[in-house]
């Protein structure tokens, strides 16, 4: 196996090719967005993890004036083009600020992140101070914002006023390369202080990308394409390149062939088959990705223990409410839509790619939106398709097992705090009493409640029947080892003297469900589970559950 240095959570294109980290070439991208050269702010949606930054600080390090790049992109695809290179390569003043950490619970602390992001940003410009092309008023702006004294207008206008020093300075227009835009208006939108931020961003976006005179182009990159009028209001010669209609996806996220040659490199071919049932299945445009930031955490963790199984990377580090919040803004429509997901099938919904934060959860429509937008889901292939797609809508299906994984365990921990919302006093009464007819109607009703996943596989009844008994004041233990072999579920009351065991059976019909049941009891009999509490329980119920879909049978075998 072949050690490569894998930059697991690093985005700085220059710490990467001076130290020596493995890189995947999506140099590019230069070209592509040099091609159109009418275009003046791309803004380039992505879900988080695909690469956005490390994108954006490649660009940084190409046409920075400043900087001498040639060491760094020798080898890589773009230093082919040598006229890109000799026209385009550390000749223009560039701009670079990322709003990934603008972040806070009330707009106050927000705006002081966002504020202290645009101080250390004219940090970076400090050269300004002493040229003498800028006049001493806006040197005066300049020193409220590096001292930290700037005023609110002061903020809005911060980037529109560093273009045309960056400019007046170098007599070249400047390249704006803005990342991670959207950060703050999210964070305000889960937080409450969402048109404060508006406010903010509005104005400091619309003055730096509109009609600017010292504006070369620009690049914007973010999760949401946030609807035009709401934040990039007047804002000309605009195109957005997204995950439905795209020119750049191969430059954002890991191609098969991309893979292909990380596992080559790495001598680790034999994880191609589970890498791509992991990692693969996003379709952007007309290009199938991996997801970049997983790839990069299996291969490292294969380097470090060659039986390393795949994990959820992204349920490690990203925040997965988003999905909880859907499932409890469900009705029966949604449920039916996520057990088809969770299934392996696709569901047919019209996808909105300009939303406004405000609005994300003012509909089911803009739910799924939201869900495919960010990496949740994923347009399913033509070929995956059986039903005739309407114009303007979309098939979307879960892209991989990672995700999947992701989603059940959202499900199963929906399950467990909702159920404890439920009124099960029928039921625990039925179970404490012997009276398998009211269970079985009190199961079934709580069973119709729950979203499947596992498509009905016995794991997932065994969940459902814990899940009903936890946290109700009961001990619960699941597979208890007893005289010849382990029940599915034992449930004490040891206050009162009792114990339940039950025995579920999955049934493959609905016919079948009856002997399942009867199945059940036999086996609870025949492998003595209720015997080792005979001389310690006054009440032992033993009881056989057959389970169909969203349908339940439950059977006593009498009282010892």
């Amino acid at each position: 196996m072949a050690r490569l240095g894998i930059p697991v959570g690093i985005s700085d294109f220059e710490k990467i090719r001076k130290n020596g980290y493995y890189y995947v070439d999506k140099s590019g991208l230069i070209a592509e967005l040099l091609e159109e050269k009418s275009i003046e702010v791309t803004l380039i949606t992505r879900p988080r993890r695909f690469g956005k930054t490390l994108g954006m600080s490649m660009l940084a390090n190409f046409f920075d004036i400043r900087k001498e790049s040639t060491e760094l992109f020798k080898g890589l695809e773009i230093t082919e083009q040598r006229d890109v290179c000799s026209e385009w390569m550390n000749q223009f003043p560039t701009l670079f600020v990322t709003f990934k950490d603008v972040d806070g619970l009330d707009f106050s602390s927000a705006y002081g992140m966002l504020s202290s992001t645009i101080t250390e940003l004219y940090k970076e410009h400090l050269y300004l101070m002493e040229s003498s092309r800028i006049s001493p008023y806006d040197k005066e702006i300049m020193q409220r914002i590096i001292t930290e004294e700037a005023t609110v207008t002061d903020i809005k206008k911060s980037l529109s006023l560093l273009i045309k020093l960056m400019q007046q300075h170098y007599q070249k227009n400047v390249i704006l390369l803005i990342d991670e835009y959207d950060v703050p208006i999210a964070k305000a939108s889960s937080h409450q202080y969402y048109p404060q931020m508006l406010e903010i961003l509005k104005v400091m976006m619309s003055t730096a990308l509109k009609d600017n005179p010292g504006l070369c182009f620009a690049v914007v990159t973010g999760c949401l394409q946030i609807a035009k009028e709401s934040i990039f209001t007047g804002t000309n010669n605009f195109v957005s390149d997204t995950i439905s209609d795209s020119n750049l996806n191969e430059y954002f996220g890991f191609t098969q062939k991309d893979v292909d040659k990380i596992l080559s490199e790495a001598d680790v071919e034999e994880f191609g088959d589970e890498m791509k049932k992991w990692y693969d299945g996003y379709h952007f445009g007309e290009v199938d990705v991996y997801c970049p930031w997983d790839v990069m955490n299996y291969i490292r963790d294969i380097q470090r223990n060659p039986k390393a199984r795949p994990a959820s990377y992204w349920k490690n580090t990203s925040d997965n409410e988003i999905i909880r919040s859907f499932i409890d803004y469900a009705g029966s429509n949604i449920t039916k839509k996520m057990e088809a997901l969770l299934s392996g099938g696709y569901i047919i919904q019209r996808i909105d790619e300009n939303l406004t934060y405000d609005y994300l959860h003012s509909s089911e429509e803009n739910l799924w939106s939201i869900l495919y937008l960010t990496g949740y889901l994923t347009q399913a292939r033509e070929n995956e398709i059986t039903d005739p797609l309407p114009d303007n809508m979309s098939a979307l299906k879960i892209p991989n097992a990672e995700i999947r994984e992701i989603f059940e365990t959202t499900v199963v921990k929906w399950f467990s705090e909702s159920v404890k919302t439920w009124n099960r006093k029928a039921l625990f009464d039925a179970a404490w009493s012997g009276q398998s007819e009211i269970l079985t109607q009190e199961m079934s009703k709580l069973l119709r409640k729950t979203i499947s996943y596992h498509d009905y596989r016995k794991d997932f009844y065994h969940a459902f029947l814990a899940g009903i008994f936890t946290g109700a004041g009961y001990v619960v233990e699941s597979n208890k080892e007893h005289g010849e072999g382990r029940s599915d579920i034992v449930v004490y009351d040891s206050v009162n003297g009792q114990v339940a065991i039950f025995e579920a059976k999955y049934s493959r019909t609905l016919s079948a469900m009856e002997g399942d049941c009867e199945a059940a009891l036999r086996q609870i009999d025949r492998r003595m589970y209720a015997k080792e509490y005979e001389d310690e329980y006054d009440h032992i119920y033993c009881y056989g559950v057959a389970f169909y879909k969203k349908r339940c049978l439950v059977k006593q075998k009498k009282e010892n």
